[in-house]
């Protein structure tokens, strides 16, 4: 079968959920994938940051494997020998008591949401059903009824209602109109949700004191600060967790003056390196003991195989410096952008952090510029998708090499200075 046929399967007998570029793909290895004609590309989405560690990385698709003949699944209703070790790995590495497991990030942030209801309930002594958790504009967090009913997207929200209640948004990136919302709802308010960067809004970076400063305000108004680093975390913007700041250690660590400490934290996607659906959420001891046996769970949560790939996914980013080679090459990628732009009206911006990068395309939301170009470049041999309509998302597999990033740059910059307006 070639490509157009199987797009043809796909649109024929599945639901019409996403919109892919017409590129189906066949293999993957490291920062390359394949269609089914054999074409060979630049992934320069890594599967919205959970390929972080590459296509089929050896030793993570190992350790699927082994565990795979061994011990696939046994519910939580027993013990198994992976889930005790992953749980002291994966709280050690990010420096937090406890971890809850479970598969998706929506579901990690859905744990998140209910984690911080009880313990405000529990703990801060809020009346029972009055929670308030704050939320920011343009977020994107899932798309469970729960999450798009305190979303701005209208395609998120558009005829799923009714809505859950007990969310309050505020702008991203400010510190006044969160510091008035908390005034405002005063000792109803359990915890505020935030994207350290907000990815699928096109990697709106916010300002350096934002992040820091918003947890300040939480800890002052005995508020859980709660930080969603789905897309952000492991490695992607050049620090272990973009809560870290601009630290490239490896490591959280509460001496470090740029770490922001998170009362609870949520991961995924590259905490598997996409070989296989974990997500966790992380907090300490005083957090975490609300949850008691039969109050939330999950068939598949923390199963064996997931505990196996996510110990090996996360040896990867330290053993390989997949940290310190995000943050070198985004420094370079971005500055090379930035040549670009002088020599084109197409770009109006480039910004990010690590290598989560984006160009705002000098054009309308509703334009389908954005879209062309992404066309434009596979056909040059690399993939990126547009978000929010002018947008274009850059973010290829950390284990990419200085030379091949070159590479990719030059097929950015020949497809731009070629590009005609359809």
């Amino acid at each position: 079968m070639n490509s157009k046929q199987f797009i043809e399967l796909e649109d024929k007998y599945g639901a019409h959920n996403y919109h892919p570029l017409p590129v189906v793909l066949a293999k993957g290895e490291g920062v390359h994938v394949w269609d089914v004609e054999g074409k060979k590309y630049y992934d320069f989405l890594s599967a919205y940051s959970a390929v972080n560690q590459g296509h089929c990385h050896p030793k993570i698709v190992d350790a699927l494997v082994q565990q795979a003949k061994t011990l696939p699944l046994t519910s939580r209703a027993f013990h198994n020998d992976q889930l005790g070790p992953y749980e002291k790995y994966v709280t050690n590495y990010f420096g937090l008591d406890k971890v809850l497991p479970m598969n998706s990030g929506a579901e990690a942030v859905e744990t998140a949401i209910k984690i911080c209801r009880k313990w405000g309930y529990e703990k801060k002594g809020i009346e029972t059903n009055e929670a308030i958790i704050i939320v920011c504009g343009h977020n994107f967090h899932g798309r469970t009824v729960t999450i798009i009913s305190f979303s701005s997207d209208p395609d998120a929200m558009g005829n799923f209602g009714p809505y859950t209640p007990g969310f309050v948004s505020v702008p991203y990136n400010d510190l006044d109109a969160l510091e008035a919302a908390l005034l405002k709802y005063g000792d109803r308010v359990a915890g505020f949700l935030v994207e350290p960067i907000q990815g699928e809004a096109g990697v709106f970076v916010p300002d350096a004191d934002f992040i820091p400063k918003a947890a300040a305000l939480c800890q002052q108004n005995n508020v859980l600060f709660i930080a969603d680093e789905i897309q952000t975390g492991i490695a992607r913007t050049g620090s272990l967790l973009r809560i870290c700041g601009d630290c490239s250690c490896g490591a959280t660590c509460e001496q470090q003056a740029t770490y922001t400490k998170p009362d609870i934290l949520i991961l995924g996607k590259a905490i598997s390196g996409g070989v296989y659906p974990v997500s966790a959420v992380l907090a300490n001891n005083e957090v975490m003991e609300v949850i008691h046996p039969g109050q939330h769970g999950s068939t598949f949560g923390g199963n064996p195989i997931a505990c196996a790939v996510a110990m090996a996914a996360l040896e990867v980013v330290k053993d390989e410096k997949l940290i310190e080679n995000a943050r070198a090459l985004g420094d370079t990628f971005r500055s090379k952008m930035e040549e670009l732009a002088k020599k084109t009206t197409l770009i109006n911006l480039v910004r990010g952090k690590g290598l989560l990068n984006a160009i705002v395309i000098n054009d309308s939301p509703e334009s389908t510029t954005a879209w062309d170009l992404c066309v434009a470049l596979a056909e040059n041999g690399l993939l990126a998708k547009p978000t929010h309509g002018n947008i274009i998302r850059f973010a290829p597999p950390l284990v990419i090499t200085p030379e091949q990033l070159d590479d990719c740059c030059q097929i950015i910059e020949k497809t731009f200075l070629n590009f005609k307006k359809k």
